[in-house]
């Protein structure tokens, strides 16, 4: 079973340049205005990643109670990832990755 660490920590994403904070209410693993990542854990929270590539975002699944998961691709190991969405997220760029599927 995957442990799940807790790390809700405020960034400077790397792939747009903006400050992130912290979401307060679960852990932020991913930027809200570029919806990018880092590959920088094997199970969530524990920061074990050697990759440290950019999980870029595929597609966006619809999921239980009208949740959202956005599907990562690293560019680096090609590993597929798959995370839900945050509540501050830029519903634009989630409409954006939709239509171009």
């Amino acid at each position: 079973m995957k442990q799940f660490n807790m790390i809700d920590e405020s960034f400077k994403c790397i792939v747009c340049g903006k400050y992130v904070n912290k979401l307060n209410y679960t852990a932020r693993d991913h930027c809200p205005y570029c919806l990018s990542s880092i590959h920088i854990d094997i199970n969530p929270g524990d920061r074990s990643s050697d990759c440290l590539g950019i999980l870029v975002p595929i597609d966006i699944e619809k999921s239980k109670k009208d949740t959202y998961k956005i599907i990562y691709k690293c560019n680096k190991c090609g590993m597929i990832k798959k995370n839900k969405t945050a509540n501050d997220d830029n519903f634009d760029k989630i409409l954006e990755i939709m239509k171009d599927k």
